[in-house]
């Protein structure tokens, strides 16, 4: 027994010797996991012998990263036309801009031109705010306070500069002043009509310090339209004609720097004012940009050019449509070119009243009319200086009288920051008596003025 353990233990010994002095015994468990390290390490010698086979067949999918790219520039291209042209079933009307431009180079029936350039401006109008709004995202409350005093009534400002280059200043005159009153009655008075009607068990509640500075740049616009008009009526000027011109001009540069100064007090110094305001814009307005800020220039670019197109076809119809459809100059003007211009801010300040957020819809309309009446009317008469166009602010009395009683009338249904239907449906009547006194209103310098341009 002895001499058997002795053997087995010395040819256990042998062959501990004999046997590789890295090798041992591997439990259970060890033996395992290597059979799966062995097993993952082949699948992975597999994949890559695959990766290289496809690449040796396929050489070309090296450049895939390229066509990638070319993929993703014609997804986004898609995306921003289908946001900005076929979201949006207003844009339905754009078809009459082209209709317009044929029917002008076809027939050239000045009524018919002059209808479809009003159609199809109106969807043109509400896209480029759109795409304001889209470049304002990207942009700081200063930026985008200017873009949107630029670009927000762009429309009636292309209109007025084409206007200015007929010289149909008086045309550019109402125009403007038409829009104010249309923002101030007409789309004002149905944000209140229309939240009224939703909210019915109280009262509309709005930021009424915020209004009353608008209401105060409003009464100064006032001012600078009224002594002209004032000066010229009483013939009490220096030098006929030539005071007026210059006071105008004045006035202008004064006024523009005081909407500056109101743009720098609304964004900067006096953010408390508007805190409701902000905070109720934040909340529901501030969202994600639906399209790039390059795309937003591009758009912003594209949709100002092909309104300039269609406001020369539609300025170069109006005295034409006048006579074919028995309208006065002064009624297009006042009444119609302005809801044109106006049509997308209508809606919106509707809708957001019945939202109750009556801060944006007071934004939209009283904002609206300080930046045709402080930025607007200034600006057409320094660039009718820089054609040579003799525009001032002499825009008669009976233009002057009108904006005044709209400015008080608003000023008194403002000062108590509330509002409800009978506020609004009182503002739409007062648009309808203003609509119909301009339809009756002969305007005497455009009668005495066409005599003198057949002359011509």
């Amino acid at each position: 027994m002895d001499d058997q353990k002795s053997n087995h233990h010395n040819n256990k010994s042998i062959d501990l010797d004999d046997s590789p002095p890295f090798v041992r015994i591997h439990s259970h468990a060890e033996i395992g996991s290597s059979e799966e390290r062995a097993v993952l390490e082949l699948e992975d010698e597999r994949l890559n012998s695959c990766d290289s086979i496809t690449r040796k067949k396929h050489p070309f999918k090296e450049t895939s990263s390229s066509d990638i790219c070319h993929m993703k520039c014609k997804n986004s291209l898609w995306n921003s036309i289908k946001i900005v042209i076929f979201s949006s079933k207003l844009n339905i009307l754009m078809v009459f801009g082209p209709a317009a431009i044929i029917v002008h180079k076809t027939t050239g029936y000045h009524g018919m031109v002059f209808l479809l350039s009003l159609l199809g401006i109106i969807p043109l109008a509400e896209r480029l705010g759109y795409a304001t709004e889209q470049l304002a995202s990207f942009t700081g409350p200063t930026v985008g306070g200017l873009l949107n005093a630029t670009f927000g009534n762009a429309t009636e400002l292309i209109i007025s500069i084409f206007a200015l280059r007929n010289g149909m200043i008086r045309v550019v005159q109402q125009s403007l002043l038409g829009s104010i009153l249309s923002n101030m009655l007409l789309v004002l008075g149905c944000a209140f009509f229309s939240g009224g009607l939703v909210i019915m068990k109280r009262e509309q509640v709005f930021n009424k310090a915020a209004a009353g500075v608008n209401s105060g740049l409003l009464l100064m616009s006032v001012m600078g339209l009224l002594f002209p008009a004032v000066l010229h009526s009483t013939r009490t000027e220096l030098h006929f004609g030539k005071s007026e011109l210059a006071l105008s001009r004045f006035s202008s540069c004064v006024m523009l720097f005081a909407y500056a100064a109101f743009l720098y007090f609304q964004l900067r110094s006096s953010k408390k004012l508007y805190d409701m305001e902000s905070k109720t814009e934040t909340s529901d307005d501030d969202e994600a940009p639906e399209i790039s800020m390059w795309e937003a220039i591009v758009w912003l670019s594209i949709l100002t050019t092909w309104i300039a197109v269609l406001s020369e076809y539609l300025v170069d119809a109006i005295e034409g449509a006048s006579t074919a459809l028995k309208i006065p100059v002064a009624f297009i003007s006042v009444v119609l070119l302005p809801i044109v211009g106006n049509a997308a801010e209508h809606a919106g300040a509707i809708m957001f009243a019945m939202k109750d957020k009556l801060d944006i819809s007071l934004g939209v309309a009283i904002g609206s009319s300080t930046q045709i009446a402080m930025f607007g009317i200034p600006f057409c008469v320094i660039i009718a200086w820089i054609m040579g166009q003799p525009m001032d602010l002499n825009f008669q009395l009976f233009e002057t009288a009108t904006l005044f009683l709209t400015v008080i009338v608003v000023a008194f249904m403002l000062q108590e920051g509330t509002s409800n239907y009978f506020k609004g449906l009182m503002l739409i009547l007062c648009y309808l008596i203003v609509a119909a006194s301009f339809f009756v209103h002969v305007d005497l310098d455009s009668v005495v003025d066409k005599p003198h341009k057949n002359g011509e």
